[in-house]
């Protein structure tokens, strides 16, 4: 039998960056809170001087163990869903700090137009631009409206950067001057400032120089190791949630975080949730942690899940297209190129931000009037840092294995660079989450089963994009490039961006989405769910940035609902 605890004003579900920036703002406010955590605790201490490849690199050791809890995968509602046996088009986070441990740190804004996307859709080129089986909603507040949360989260992590020419306005200037420019960056800033467009720095969440939060958490300037992706900073350089919202929320005093702790139901009854029921995952003992409110905080596919088997809000229906929740799932295009240079750089230097980006083919930058697709994708070069294991780039007609692959391997080590995009991917009624009717978890749980594929649009826009980048590389002085072939059916494997989005959507009404603007759920209105599950499309760049200005306009809701009660406006 479950053994009941002490109940506190606010619990979250998963430790990460959003319920990092929860319980640090609702504990500065006064409120007690807990944040459970389902993996295990780490810190600093367990980064030292490890630069372990084989470990954290190749064998995902800052991530989801598979064997306990996965997700199912097909590509239409006609075919069988198998489970995901292994990583590989993304990278589930796990452990104190989730995903916002490994990240790259890559962190954009949404464009204004992103907000809005339905109306300035229907504006600019009429209804039914895309077909009517695309399913547009604008977000319930306009970029504006959402300008202080970003600016919120911007100086709360420490960002590094210089405002884009297809940004929206800003209150107040990045937080720190730009990463260095590398010779590979200037090579690619050189080239797309030929053919007409604006490069300028990706905004990285890595500290330039040494900075202080505007929590008091102290940042030191990145030492471009090269060991950012996949892997947790040893220097303090980049923004985790371990060294910027976790530690604040923690030097209040009304913080408690509990590590291996599985939440597995959301306690519910009579509209409100009275608190949560999760399994020690070490003990398997099982306790009940009651509280005023509840806070979903885990990752998009988690989020998700937790609803759906606590039996909270009305499943979507992709035959009739009524309910919400599982609705909108959208992922992201990948198209891109390697370059092949005559020169060496000293490519193994980079940090997972590093790098020059452009928007001309972003957002609606462009006229798409004469085009079979809305929005675009960022188009940038990072230098993320060569690898020894896993980077073995060779030209195209070098064999697989011996001598000429090894001689190839090594010579072209520090002469290949990356161009690609991420491009923006739109709602469709047949993309989709819900449960799987056969599969389980390690805890008996259904597993979540999603059925996506690549749409007539997504095909567009990378026709689109690949071409754009193979104007760019071309103008790189290169001497050979091999460009990424077209995508066909979407496949579970191989990785592409950890930047899945959607099934628990923000908008005006319960008809329409899943959670209000403050990212509280119609149905049970001291539950908030937050991440970018809340996202009504994917956009064309990273997702962390609009992710953290959520969470701050969720932790601001938060307060004004443990104040005052009741659906908020």
């Amino acid at each position: 039998m479950a053994k009941e605890l002490k109940k506190v004003n606010v619990v979250t579900v998963g430790v990460g960056f959003m319920g990092g920036v929860t319980l640090a703002e609702c504990a500065k406010a006064g409120l007690s809170v807990v944040g459970l955590e389902r993996g295990a605790p780490r810190g600093l201490e367990d980064f030292l001087e490890i630069h372990d490849e084989w470990r954290y690199a190749i064998n995902y050791g800052l991530m989801q163990d598979l064997s306990k809890e996965t997700i199912t995968f097909r590509n239409s509602e006609s075919m069988p869903a198998l489970p995901m046996r292994r990583l590989g088009s993304f990278c589930l986070g796990d452990g104190l700090g989730g995903a916002g441990v490994h990240w790259n740190a890559m962190n954009y804004r949404f464009k204004p137009y992103d907000f809005q996307i339905k109306t300035l859709t229907e504006e600019r080129y009429g209804k039914n631009k895309i077909g009517p089986d695309y399913q547009l909603q604008d977000y319930p507040l306009t970029y504006d409206e959402m300008e202080p949360y970003f600016t919120q989260f911007e100086y709360a992590i420490g960002v590094s950067g210089t405002p884009g020419p297809f940004d929206g306005k800003r209150s107040k200037p990045w937080p720190m001057p730009p990463l260095a420019k590398t010779p590979a960056m200037k090579l690619f800033e050189e080239s797309t400032k030929n053919l007409g467009y604006h490069p300028y720095p990706i905004p990285a969440a890595i500290a330039s120089e040494p900075y202080t939060t505007s929590d008091g958490m102290q940042l030191n300037p990145c030492q471009y190791c090269g060991y950012c992706e996949r892997f947790a900073c040893e220097y303090d350089a980049k923004a985790q949630p371990t060294n910027t919202f976790i530690p604040a929320a923690m030097k209040t005093g009304n913080c408690e975080i509990r590590c291996h702790c599985n939440v597995v139901e959301i306690l519910h009854k009579n509209g409100k949730a009275s608190g949560v029921r999760y399994v020690n995952t070490l003990t398997q003992e099982e306790f009940i942690q009651p509280a005023d409110v509840v806070v979903l905080s885990s990752y998009v596919l988690n989020n998700a899940k937790l609803l759906m088997t606590s039996k909270i809000g009305t499943m979507y229906d992709p035959k009739t297209g009524k309910g919400t929740l599982g609705k909108g799932y959208c992922y992201q295009i990948t198209p891109g190129a390697s370059v092949f240079l005559k020169e060496p750089l000293n490519l193994y230097a980079g940090a997972g931000a590093l790098g020059m980006v452009i928007d001309d083919f972003n957002a609606d930058a462009f006229d798409h009037s004469n085009l079979d697709f809305i929005h675009g994708g960022s188009i940038a070069l990072a230098q993320t840092g060569k690898r020894p294991i896993g980077t073995n780039p060779t030209p195209s007609g070098t064999p697989r294995w011996g001598a000429d692959f090894k001689k190839q391997s090594t010579h072209y080590f520090n002469r290949t660079l990356g161009v690609g995009s991420q491009g923006a991917s739109m709602p469709h009624k047949h993309n989709f989450l819900d449960l799987d009717p056969t599969y389980k978890d390690a805890y008996g749980l259904p597993l979540l089963r999603m059925t996506y594929n690549f749409t007539d649009h997504d095909k567009a826009l990378f026709s689109f994009i690949s071409k754009k980048i193979e104007e760019i590389v071309k103008g790189m002085n290169p001497e050979s490039i091999a460009v990424k072939g077209m995508i066909k059916d979407y496949n579970i494997v191989p990785y592409q961006t950890t930047h899945n989005t959607g099934g628990t959507i923000t908008g005006k009404s319960p008809e329409d989405s899943v959670v209000n603007s403050y990212m509280q759920h119609w149905d049970a209105e001291n539950l908030f769910v937050v991440g970018a599950g809340n996202f009504t499309h994917n956009g064309g760049c990273n997702p962390t940035g609009t992710v953290g200005a959520l969470a701050f306009r969720c932790a601001e809701g938060i307060i004004k609902y443990a104040r005052k009660g009741g659906m908020l406006a």
